[in-house]
């Protein structure tokens, strides 16, 4: 059991059998009445956001979630499987626990898996990642000043927006989470 003094980002809750994660969480003091902790809740398996508020100190049942590696193997249908790098187990997640993480997802791709009770429920890709651009448009010396952006897609199929210089065939880093390039790996 923990506390509302314990709450930090990334504090997995056992709410109604349900896993939930802080993803945001402010400590509150009115002039009148009692404190209060405000937190914003993202279901674990489901990604779906709920606000809860909390009296201060108040009790809750907190959740020791591992993470351990896995990779991608292949996918069958909405099943994407995993192996777990400790076990060589093959692990079935379905693609909406995924979700929009999907877009960048390459075989063979180190990625971590979130462990509980012995069982992987859930994946995160790195927040890096490289992958080889497929198509885009040549760009133009001259089209502007400065900081122009073409579309490209990506071995994947997802699409971003990237420099003029980037051609087909580069490798590239990208953010994941924004959907934003950073640099490319390859000259």
């Amino acid at each position: 059991m923990a506390s509302t003094a314990d709450f930090r980002n990334g504090l997995v809750l056992n709410i109604d059998g349900d896993l939930w994660a802080i993803t945001y969480f402010q400590h509150v003091k009115p002039g009148k009445g009692g404190a209060f902790v405000r937190t914003k809740l993202k279901n674990v398996l489901t990604g779906a956001v709920v606000e809860r508020t909390y009296r201060s100190g108040e009790k809750v049942d907190d959740v020791r979630l591992e993470r351990r590696p896995v990779n991608y193997s292949y996918a069958d249908g909405d099943l994407y499987y995993f192996m777990d790098a400790n076990t060589f187990d093959l692990i079935p997640i379905a693609g909406d626990l995924i979700g929009d993480q999907l877009r960048y997802l390459k075989e063979n791709m180190e990625c971590e898996g979130l462990v509980h009770a012995e069982q992987v429920i859930s994946v995160e890709l790195p927040y890096m990642v490289e992958l080889r651009v497929t198509k885009t448009d040549p760009g133009f010396k001259g089209d502007t000043a400065q900081g122009a952006t073409k579309p490209a897609t990506l071995e994947t199929g997802a699409e971003i927006q990237v420099p003029l210089f980037v051609e087909e065939g580069d490798i590239l880093k990208i953010d994941r989470r924004e959907d934003k390039y950073l640099s490319r790996v390859n000259s």
